[in-house]
């Protein structure tokens, strides 16, 4: 099933990052670039932060080839026209960030890493494929706008690191614990439109 969910997830993040470029009217291949980098950027920052090395994408180029396909069908079908709710993609988007957070817990400790670091490392692995995407785009990313986004991955990766290293619950239970607190908080961020309060500074 986290497998399912891991190329679900790979799957959302291309397309966000495709439906940017298109707005941004790229070429075919920097939409590829640009759905690529969103689909992967987080899980490549991350091994390469914990020196796991070749990352994972090089070791099985499963999401790799998840990721370009994405890119040419998502492409090939956007000028058609669609009918799906608006709420498809956010929620999948949702589910895909969810799943990118517990993975990157997990494979920190896995390197040997403590908790503090565990946490930062599933919040890159859910929100750096997105930075990389929007900071090529020339967008603010929207981790540092008002969106209840990287919050949620800190929330649902404190709870993962803390019943693993701190009650000892098994990485799977863990697993699920952290995930399934990371997708309640960005689903009602999206159902009732929370946001972060802002910082301004008067001029």
């Amino acid at each position: 099933m986290l497998a399912i969910l891991d190329i679900l997830g790979t799957a959302v993040f291309a397309i966000s990052g495709v439906l940017l470029a298109g707005k941004l009217r790229m070429d075919p291949f920097g939409v590829l670039v640009l759905g690529v980098v969103t689909a992967i950027g987080g899980g490549t920052i991350r091994d390469m932060a914990l020196n796991n090395g070749p990352v994972f994408w090089v070791r099985d180029p499963t999401d790799l080839v998840v990721a370009m396909v994405t890119c040419f069908v998502t492409i090939m079908v956007v000028r058609q026209p669609r009918h799906l709710p608006a709420w498809i993609l956010p929620v999948l988007d949702a589910i895909g960030l969810a799943v990118f957070v517990g993975i990157g817990v997990n494979k920190a400790f896995a390197g040997g890493t403590g908790p503090l670091v565990a946490v930062c490392m599933g919040v890159i692995t859910g929100v750096g494929g997105g930075i990389l995407r929007d900071v090529l785009a020339r967008e603010i990313p929207m981790i540092l706008r008002t969106e209840i986004y990287a919050t949620a991955c800190i929330a649902g990766g404190i709870v993962h690191t803390t019943a693993f290293h701190t009650f000892q619950v098994g990485a799977q239970h863990a697993s699920i614990m952290g995930m399934a607190v990371t997708l309640i908080i960005r689903l009602a961020a999206i159902r009732w439109h929370l946001k972060l309060p802002t910082f301004e500074l008067e001029k």
